[in-house]
């Protein structure tokens, strides 16, 4: 191994424009939308094919289509062959780790070069059948037809959502709107807080649509079907900026006829630490709009060496700085950004205070509140002081913009370096996010300097 103290720099990024699932870019792959994203990098910037020492890049919805879909994208794009591929899957932070990936290969000393990323196509995702292929009714595609009508009712089948299925723990057997309601109650967050989060988060995201941000790094998309040129899901809840009272027109999810919030603390009360439901007290709190989409996307960022990046003459935007990932208990999953980020910043010998911009993955407005609330209680970390000065998501976040699971960690790091790069006074620079399992990730970035 050829481990140097190496400088770890980001180079430009690109990501496709965000679709919501079902809707502009759901006629994609995966793999079409990471490849229009490389293909879309290497448009933009200075580098040349030959150059990539390797692509690795997050799926979350991996399946038998297109296995190690970063070395299917890379084939596709041009690259060369020779260039390695890693497919990672670390659920919500797959796009931030596949960056620290990609700059752990370099301080090794396997490359100097990387394209890193992720994609997702939520409106892709399949639903399955599950059971073992010694069952005559499923040992071939053909028995499958002849059997499809009886398969529902046979208890060794399960035929399954994608989708639903993943986005449950399977160890502690909540999902992830569940996750972000044990929040919730756990400490306090009332619903219109929540609402009013939200709101705020639609409003900051049309404001930068229309005057241009995310323009600096998205690559249209118009092909296979599929058009779409900014974010879809901000102009689909316009009306909501537009007529704030609609915020509390939409239902709360965990108190229905089918599942009330009474039930859902015989469920799920013994991780509402401190709290009990009280009859005729206890509301829900969770809804669509104050919840992040399901979407369709890709992104991607150019990791180097410092002298790598220089002698290629690419623009370099920001030095990475340090990072840090972090786990706890997965019903409480939405908290771990607040544990990732304080290793982060230990490792960057950096206060909290001295962060300029932050990027925070926006699962629910319940998990960003309750950080806001346990980041000052346990740290000593004002973020409510920085979300106030628009420092903190400073464009709209993933409540806003949508959320194509491995593609967010990477549109975080995104927002971060080309928020760097627009506003002079910001120098340093969080992009943290939460996933499913209890996984928290924090990427510190710098301005780069000579």
């Amino acid at each position: 191994m050829d481990i140097k103290a190496r400088k770890v720099v980001l180079c430009s990024g690109v990501r496709t424009p965000i679709g919501h699932i079902s809707k502009s870019l759901s006629s994609m792959t995966p793999e079409a939308l990471l490849k229009h994203t490389i293909e879309g990098l290497l448009h933009k910037t200075s580098l040349y094919p030959h150059a990539v020492d390797g692509v690795i890049a997050g799926w979350v919805g991996q399946g038998s289509s297109a296995p190690n879909i970063a070395r299917i994208a890379l084939l596709q794009s041009g690259l060369p062959e020779k260039a390695h591929a890693v497919t990672v899957q670390a659920n919500c932070v797959s796009g931030m780790e596949s960056i620290c990936s990609a700059a752990r290969h370099i301080i090794v000393g396997e490359g100097n070069l990387y394209i890193a990323g992720g994609t997702e196509a939520m409106s892709n995702f399949p639903y399955l059948i599950r059971g073992s292929r010694a069952l005559k009714e499923i040992r071939s595609k053909e028995a499958l037809k002849e059997n499809w009508a009886t398969l529902w009712d046979n208890p060794r089948i399960q035929i399954t959502d994608c989708i639903e299925e993943g986005l449950t723990d399977p160890v502690e057997l909540v999902n992830m709107a569940g996750t972000a309601e044990i929040c919730a109650q756990m400490y306090s967050i009332p619903r219109e807080s929540q609402d009013e989060y939200a709101l705020e988060s639609y409003r900051r995201a049309l404001e930068s649509e229309k005057n241009g941000f995310y323009d600096s790094h998205i690559v249209p998309v118009n092909q296979e079907g599929a058009k779409l040129e900014r974010d879809e899901y901000p102009f689909l809840r316009e009306g909501l900026v537009e007529k704030p009272k609609m915020m509390s027109k939409a239902p709360v999810m965990f108190d229905s006829p089918q599942f009330s919030i009474k039930q859902f603390y015989e469920n799920f009360g013994k991780y509402i630490f401190g709290k009990k439901y009280v009859e005729g007290q206890t509301q829900a709190t969770l809804t669509l709009f104050n919840s992040c989409a399901r979407s369709d996307g890709a992104a991607a960022v150019i990791v180097a060496s410092e002298d790598r990046a220089k002698d290629l003459g690419l623009e370099i935007i920001a030095e990475l700085k340090s990072w840090a990932f972090w786990g706890n208990n997965p019903a409480h999953m939405g908290l771990s950004p607040i544990y990732a980020t304080d290793m982060a910043l230990k490792r960057a010998g950096m206060p909290f205070a001295h962060l300029d911009d932050i990027e925070l993955h926006e699962a629910f407005a319940a998990t960003c509140l309750s950080i806001f609330k346990v980041g000052k209680e346990k740290y000593k970390q004002n973020w409510q002081e920085k979300y106030d000065r628009k420092q903190v998501n400073p464009h709209g976040g993933t409540i806003a913009l949508g959320h194509p699971l491995a593609s967010t960690g990477t549109r975080i790091i995104l927002n971060a370096m080309y928020e760097m790069k627009a506003n002079s006074k910001v120098n340093t620079a969080l992009a943290t996010a939460c996933a499913a399992g209890g996984l928290g990730g924090a990427v510190i970035l710098e301005r780069y300097s000579k």
